[in-house]
């Protein structure tokens, strides 16, 4: 057989992953600090400038993403599962504002002073935070020592908090910082209004975090996601999930009820007006080539977009679109208290031919009212949770008739917007290579996307966190063919092991899932390029784009899910 197994062994990222979890095992605080040295050393691709007294931008900015804004007060960041566990430790996180981050799902806790409680689901969200910290450390204070050097003294004191930054005071700024007028705009362009108050900060202070893990035991991690399916049950009480066929996908909170429920598409006129009343210029001016046919672009894709433009200004008509998902078989169980992943219910035995979006409207799709079943969709988690919710919806449900994972990923062949389809997946945390029957094509998704390509017969991997990831680490993989990185694809297959064998998933071997018996379809869009200077999907001048290949994955999802119901009812009821 084809050595499939690639042996990426990389000291400087396992002593990393190493140094932390042992400096985590104490129960009191850990500096950050003790941690430079070896984050450092393993010359991470997302921060390759690292040791370098030269600010690295693209780390400080995809840091200062993730976390949330009070980060620039904070100096003690607690970690747990659920808010009793911090309460427990005397943090009374209830009465703590909640915050967020623009770039990563997690639900925190912010006292309004220096400590920040962040709500973690499994060790892959350590595996996030802990680089993120660091990284976020490193580049603050760099920008610490920039800006307090006396000849950068009096730049700041010139601008007020209200200023837009002229491109000449940017440029100003870069120099004072010892970076590209490019760079500085892109930071810029992430912090916006808050660029000015971020300086001052930095200026103010150097960054000297502490964190505490107040509960990191499997049990734990187990007990969160018991409450976590308790509350999606709270939310459906009527459904009995133990008697149900369930279609399970992994995907996003918008994609699948758009394309299911049609109230977008009823609401064309209104959300014309809209995006002409609000100024929405791009948005109009896309719209205007669509009717044109000047581009090739969905007309259904854009109205999707601009209904979540529109809810966003408009949140009373949220109740509205309640109603019209509720008629069509859409249950909402949103996530409260603990880590933060939503799900939906959808009744296949609802759908509403006249309003469903036209490219699911497959032949005999009425046959669906005498369905059973379910698709259970989540947004999708982070890492090894996704191995968790899976186990724990497989072990309450009568039958797992599907398993569909959509999600974003970094590729070392392709183009930014290209959809990636694997067969092969090694997984980094049970060192497992699975092979698969992966039951998307290219044929099934390449009709619906517009703007890239799609790739199937790839091979993926799922790795442990964005950050420990270096050139020789990447190489490996690419030598032995493997184009797609990501975190989610291994778990999943591991739970769907379980799902068809006796024994738990085993640990670094070559495991064959082509005896399922229910479908494995996986599909990932490239948002990223991590050995090339590539764009990410939200770096172009319209966000637009990037619905393009999020559609075209979850159409051929519900395409395939709609196709094998059909089936299933027609071979027995006829």
């Amino acid at each position: 057989m084809e050595r499939t197994v690639p042996r990426t062994d990389s000291d400087e990222i396992d002593l990393y992953i190493r140094t932390y979890y042992s400096l985590l095992r104490s129960s009191g605080e850990v500096a950050i600090e003790t941690l430079v040295e070896s984050h450092e050393g393993m010359d991470s691709l997302l921060h390759p400038h690292a040791r370098e007294a030269t600010l690295d931008v693209a780390a400080l900015i995809y840091t200062s993403l993730r976390l949330p804004s009070c980060i620039t007060s904070v100096q003690l960041v607690l970690l747990g599962q659920r808010p009793n566990v911090f309460e427990r430790w005397g943090y009374p996180v209830a009465e703590w504002q909640e915050v967020s981050s623009q770039a990563r799902r997690r639900r925190a806790y912010y006292d309004g002073k220096e400590t920040l409680a962040l709500i973690i689901a499994s060790r892959s969200d350590i595996d996030d935070i802990i680089p993120v910290l660091t990284a976020f450390q490193i580049e603050w204070n760099k920008l610490h020592r920039w800006l307090n050097m006396s000849q950068n003294r009096q730049f700041l004191v010139q601008l007020t908090e209200d200023d837009v930054l002229t491109e000449d005071e940017l440029a100003a700024l870069g120099a004072a910082v010892g970076v590209g007028l490019d760079d500085i705009e892109r930071l810029y362009a992430a912090w916006g209004s808050s660029m000015v108050p971020m300086l001052r900060s930095a200026a103010a202070s150097r960054k000297r975090f502490s964190v505490r893990l107040l509960a990191g035991s499997l049990a734990d991690y187990r007990k969160a996601m018991q409450h976590w399916w308790l509350n999606v049950k709270s939310h459906t009480p009527t459904v009995p999930y133990e008697q149900k066929r369930v279609y399970f996908v992994s995907s996003n909170t918008h994609s699948l009820v758009n394309l299911w429920s049609g109230f977008a598409l009823k609401q064309r006129e209104q959300l014309i007006d809209y995006i002409e009343s609000a100024g929405h210029s791009g948005l109009l001016a896309e719209y205007r080539e669509i009717e044109a046919d000047a581009v090739p672009s969905s007309r259904e894709n854009f109205f999707y977009y601009a209904m979540k433009k529109y809810l966003r200004d408009n949140p009373e008509d949220k109740a509205l679109r309640s109603e019209e998902e509720e008629r069509v078989g859409i249950e909402q169980a949103p996530s409260e208290l603990g880590f933060d992943l939503d799900a939906q219910i959808i009744h296949l035995d609802k759908v509403s031919p006249e309003q469903i979006d036209p490219r699911l409207c497959l032949p005999e799709i009425e046959r669906l009212r005498d369905s059973e079943a379910l698709i259970f969709n989540i947004d999708y988690p982070l890492g090894i949770t996704a191995y968790e919710v899976l186990t724990r919806i497989s072990e309450n449900v009568g039958q797992i008739a599907g398993v569909y994972v959509m999600g974003k990923s970094a590729t070392l062949n392709g183009r930014v917007g290209d959809i990636l389809i694997p067969s092969v997946v090694h997984d980094e945390h049970s060192l497992n290579t699975y092979l698969f029957n992966n039951c998307l094509t290219a044929q099934d998704v390449a009709p619906y996307l517009i703007y890239g390509t799609v790739l199937d017969n790839q091979k993926a991997v799922s790795v442990r966190g964005t950050f420990l990831q270096n050139a020789q680490y990447m190489g490996v993989f690419y030598r032995e063919g493997y184009t797609d990185i990501e975190m989610e694809a291994g778990p999943y297959l591991s739970a769907a092991y379980e799902l068809v064998r006796p024994t738990r998933h085993p640990q670094d071997e070559i495991v064959s899932l082509h005896g399922a018996t229910f479908d494995i379809g996986i599909a990932h869009y490239a948002s990223d390029k991590p050995l090339s200077k590539g764009k990410n999907l939200g770096g172009g001048s319209l966000s637009y784009r990037g619905v393009d290949p999020t559609y075209a994955a979850s159409v051929a999802i519900l395409r395939r899910i709609i196709k094998k119901e059909i089936e299933w009812v027609r071979s027995n009821t006829d």
